[in-house]
């Protein structure tokens, strides 16, 4: 008999064959793991392409044109996709966000949304379906999106000013495409639309006020922009610490121009910590990842390209349920797999980093961003 091809792109991170226990336990929603977590988002990415090269996430030099990204058969189908998101749900999943790479380049990706959209957790409440985008294809897809299913959108923006823009995204692409795209998104309904800039010291931290200004000015409170730390994730973006922004800097500076005020958060679990304008014109959120760590709550799982489930953003090593998916095992046993990992798992890496190097301990390299979504 023919041995199967296995493609170096699948081969390019480590991945174990999850294990499914002998005894099956019917998922009953209220999976933790070892320090009390639930499981209550997956985000899942449905490509490993994007059509910008951002220094901190894909930049030019290492992902050229002859990059090997995932044959089209690596990929999970949209039933695989489909199935896995079943099982998540039943364990407790209540939000769904689709990623990538840029998960607009995955074609026909609208059918997808429609097969999620359908998902019901097990008292029959519809789930947060989201999807985050450069917002390169968002104006001509928006309307699609929505109908199809999708509640919201969140869009990269890491500069107002067009030549900055353009030098961070390395391919040229004018914010004014970008600013089209949240127009189209908010006028469809996609919302509240959240916009996420990237901070890099000396790079584009210029452009924080500048950006608080305009979604303030323009979106009458329906944006909510918020900072993400410059962070450490995977090996290709030459992350060092002295070009992290701190958020407590961030908010000083905004806060200067536009007086702030907290606001409690959403839901437990939330990444961002959330601020108002004192004078009612909308809110602000900073992710601190790098120096205020929030994995005490973490409850997000990421399930890649081709189907390899990762527990945290900074993972070395993920669990390949692809391979029981194309391997015959019915849902019960993958739900008793999945059950199984997130049980056992105690990530907390960003609390850990300021006590260790960036890869003490893992001697592995961190999957990338592009990989597994932010």
């Amino acid at each position: 008999m023919a041995e199967r091809a296995i493609p170096i792109a699948d081969l390019r991170y480590a991945a174990a064959t999850p294990r499914i226990p002998e005894q099956l336990t019917p998922p009953s929603g209220l999976l933790s793991d070892r320090l009390g977590r639930p499981l209550h988002d997956l985000r899942i990415s449905v490509t490993d392409r994007c059509n910008f090269r951002c220094s901190y996430c894909m930049p030019k030099e290492i992902f050229t044109n002859d990059y090997g990204f995932l044959p089209q058969s690596s990929l999970l189908s949209f039933e695989e996709i489909t199935r896995l998101a079943r099982i998540f749900v039943a364990h407790g999943v209540h939000k769904l966000r689709l990623t990538g790479g840029e998960p607009l380049l995955r074609k026909n990706l609208e059918k997808l949304i429609e097969m999620l959209s359908g998902l019901r957790t097990p008292d029959g409440q519809p789930l947060d379906l989201t999807l985050t985008t450069n917002a390169t294809l968002l104006a001509r897809k928006a309307q699609a999106l929505k109908d199809a299913g999708l509640k919201r959108v969140t869009v990269s923006l890491d500069a107002l000013d067009d030549a900055v823009f353009r030098r961070m995204n390395d391919v040229d692409f004018p914010v004014a495409d970008v600013l089209a795209g949240i127009e189209e998104a908010r006028r469809v309904g996609l919302g509240p639309i959240k916009v996420n800039m990237v901070v890099k010291r000396g790079t584009n931290d210029q452009e924080i006020v500048p950006m608080a200004r305009w979604f303030r000015e323009h979106y009458d409170g329906q944006v909510i922009l918020r900072f993400i730390e410059f962070m450490d994730v995977g090996a290709s973006n030459g992350w060092r610490m002295d070009d992290v922004l701190p958020s407590a800097e961030v908010r000083r500076r905004i806060d200067a121009a536009f007086p702030l005020e907290p606001l409690e958060p959403n839901a437990t679990g939330e990444t961002a910590e959330r601020w108002r304008y004192r004078d009612g014109a909308g809110e602000i959120g900073l992710i601190s990842s790098v120096t205020q760590a929030f994995c005490g709550d973490c409850n997000r799982a990421r399930l890649s390209t081709e189907g390899r489930l990762y527990l945290c953003l900074f993972a070395s090593q993920g669990q390949d349920l692809r391979a029981l998916l194309r391997g015959g095992a019915t849902d019960e046993q993958i739900a008793g797999a999945v059950g199984l990992i997130w049980q056992e798992r105690d990530d907390r890496y960003s609390e850990l980093r300021g006590a260790m190097k960036a890869d003490e301990g893992s001697g592995r390299r961190r999957v990338e961003m592009h990989y597994i979504g932010g």
